[in-house]
């Protein structure tokens, strides 16, 4: 009996090639928004890594944000800090001052950039946790369909030889194995992307603060090389 995938897709119906064709589309969606992901995350760990070396080493806000590059490249940094320009300017106007301080009136704005930047980020996580979850079930509902398929064809022909029943059936468990293989990917992607997010997201929540005490306070929140250790870190170090 020939069990390659073309024999097995002859023998299929509508609803085991439907379902086939599901799990492929499931599969290069995650497989498509993963790689996406992935080079999203790269991109803004090499973006931080700019804005340490080069931002907080500018002269003032207007050239630290021109070291950041172009705003439509994507640089959350840098929608940060064009967020902080806008705020500073749109507070001249009379009734905000009066309404808020220059203090809560920039944290606000600060804390809705940094809001909309998180959302950005979790875009196309929800594609790898619908595909880590349901791609199981359609691959064991495939299962289910082409056993009962197969059986169906074994009683019409009244023979019940366990080669007959074998190989329909071990036919039928392929669509398990090709649901799992699209969810695995999926599953393991999806935890991968949001543990790399959360890391990028406590950067860019660090510099959101350190640029609100910059321009409220008018200095630079340099790197803890520095400040000078306490006595406490010190002790901690085994230094004192």
């Amino acid at each position: 009996m020939n069990v390659g995938i073309w024999e097995m897709w002859d023998r299929g119906d509508v609803i085991s090639h439907g379902i086939a064709v599901v799990l492929i589309v499931m599969s290069i969606a995650s497989w498509a928004v993963l790689l996406y992901k992935v080079a999203q995350l790269l991109r803004m760990k090499a973006q931080g890594a700019l804005v340490a070396r080069r931002f907080w080493k500018a002269e003032s806000l207007e050239d630290g944000a021109a070291q950041l590059g172009k705003p439509s490249e994507g640089n959350p940094y840098q929608r940060l800090v064009e967020a902080a320009r806008e705020a500073r300017k749109r507070h001249d106007d009379a009734s905000l001052q009066e309404a808020l301080s220059p203090d809560e009136w920039l944290q606000r704005c600060l804390g809705v950039a940094f809001e909309e930047q998180a959302g950005r980020m979790a875009t196309g996580l929800g594609v790898l946790a619908s595909v880590g979850s349901t791609a199981p079930f359609v691959g064991l509902f495939g299962t289910v369909w082409g056993i009962y398929h197969a059986l169906l064809g074994i009683s019409a022909a009244g023979q019940s030889s366990l080669a007959q029943v074998a190989g329909p059936v071990g036919e039928a468990l392929v669509m398990t194995a090709l649901g799992l293989f699209v969810a695995i990917p999926a599953v393991l992607g999806y935890n991968a992307v949001s543990r790399g997010n959360r890391s990028v997201l406590h950067r860019l929540a660090r510099f959101r603060h350190e640029l609100h005490a910059y321009l409220i306070s008018g200095e630079r929140r340099r790197a803890d090389a520095k400040r000078r250790p306490t006595h406490h870190e010190l002790v901690a170090a085994g230094e004192c």
